[in-house]
């Protein structure tokens, strides 16, 4: 079959993230296999001049991608839709413009938004399931976006209403769940079994470098779901002198400020941060929440780089105890310093599962691997269509 051109939509954040930079690549890594590709975008920076009540109405409904949508799917006429973000200005409305046109969707799942409003089942810095396969109301209850009871009953209502009319159930022909864990959960949400299927985030790794590995290393927003709170207290309980190295920006930076050992950088680019995990013995990944599929984590396979992450969700599915880095008990800080501490004393078994962590990035997690399952995604998509 001829390539299938392909109508990709994607709401961008204010604060760019991990899900801007797989839409990002993911566009890339089809035009240069020949694919023609056309954007429906909207940015958060359009929130600033939208009303409250109009952008409450927009999350809902939005009758101008009901427009939009229409006009470039009749000029572009692709193949395939593949939605990723579409909170809040695109909107699920999105899909019966699809419908209408006769186009089939995949929706790819970067969080779990579709289920909970605020969008990563995690409520006072624990793991929260409360509406998952139930309407959010608990999540009005305890303001759970934002901390606001009013902007949470928006994204509740959002939620209800294309639960109740079916959107999700009927108008979108296939999911897709970064991982097995993620996939589990969205059958628990209500999603239909039969239509989810598994593809993983993907990076492009520049060749594997020899030369010598020590301190560690994190990267990513420095927040509370990503288990800030718990390195910050294990690592003044690690050996006077160790280094850990910290790229990424947030609100809890203060507290990593003048800890022993730590280098602040800031954000990194792609080069930069490639060039940290050559040089690091671990990827420190301490999150307290769901990991959909940090491309962190990838990244750090492709530089083989091992990884010392939670014991929770996705994390302990991706990361292999003893083969591809070590698992410790989430927001445990004794469980985490003493696998780093492990790791300081053993660069050899570090080094080994760093090489095995390269062997999964070159099965699993290149490019082309990920254009291939693309491939059968969107074939399987037009086939169930018609």
């Amino acid at each position: 079959m001829s390539l299938p051109r392909v109508l990709v939509a994607h709401n961008s954040y204010q604060q760019r993230g991990g899900e801007d930079t797989v839409v990002e690549a993911e566009i890339a890594l089809l035009r240069r296999h020949g694919h023609e590709v056309e954007l429906l975008a909207r940015h958060n920076d359009e929130i600033n001049e939208i009303g409250r009540a109009a952008m409450a109405f927009q999350t809902i409904w939005s009758r101008r991608t009901r427009s939009d949508a229409r006009a470039l799917i009749r000029h572009f006429r692709p193949d395939v839709v593949h939605v990723h973000n579409t909170f809040p200005l695109i909107s699920p409305s999105l899909y019966w413009s699809c419908e209408d046109a006769g186009v089939p969707v995949v929706q790819t799942l970067h969080n779990f938004r579709i289920a909970c409003p605020q969008a990563m089942l995690l409520r006072e810095g624990k793991v929260c399931e409360d509406c998952l396969g139930r309407l959010p109301l608990p999540a009005v209850r305890h303001g759970c976006y934002r901390g606001s009871r009013s902007q949470t009953a928006v994204l509740a209502s959002m939620i209800a209403l294309h639960r109740g009319i079916g959107t999700w159930q009927r108008k979108v022909t296939l999911f897709i769940a970064l991982n097995e864990f993620c996939r589990r959960k969205f059958v628990q949400a209500g999603l239909p079994e039969d239509r989810l299927v598994v593809k993983p985030n993907f990076v492009e790794a520049p060749a594997l470098t020899d030369g010598p590995r020590d301190g560690f290393l994190f990267v990513g927003r420095l927040s509370e779901e990503k288990g800030l709170r718990t390195l910050a207290q294990a690592w003044q309980g690690v050996k006077s002198g160790t280094t850990l190295r910290v790229a990424g920006e947030g609100p809890l930076d203060r507290l990593l400020v003048g800890l022993n050992g730590v280098e602040l950088l800031g954000m990194q680019s792609l080069s930069n941060v490639q060039g940290l995990m050559a040089q690091a013995r671990a990827l420190v990944l301490p999150s307290i929440w769901y990991e959909n599929f940090p491309r962190t984590l990838v990244e750090a396979f492709g530089a083989g780089l091992p990884v010392i992450a939670s014991r929770i969700g996705a994390l302990a599915e991706l990361v292999t105890d003893g083969e591809t880095g070590l698992l410790f008990e989430p927001g445990n800080t004794s469980s985490l310093v003493e696998r780093i501490e492990w790791a300081r004393l053993n660069p050899a078994e570090m080094a080994r599962m760093g090489r095995r962590a390269r062997e999964v990035y070159d099965a699993e997690f290149t490019p082309e691997r990920n254009h291939e399952q693309l491939m059968a995604i969107y074939r399987l998509a037009l086939a169930r269509h018609t």
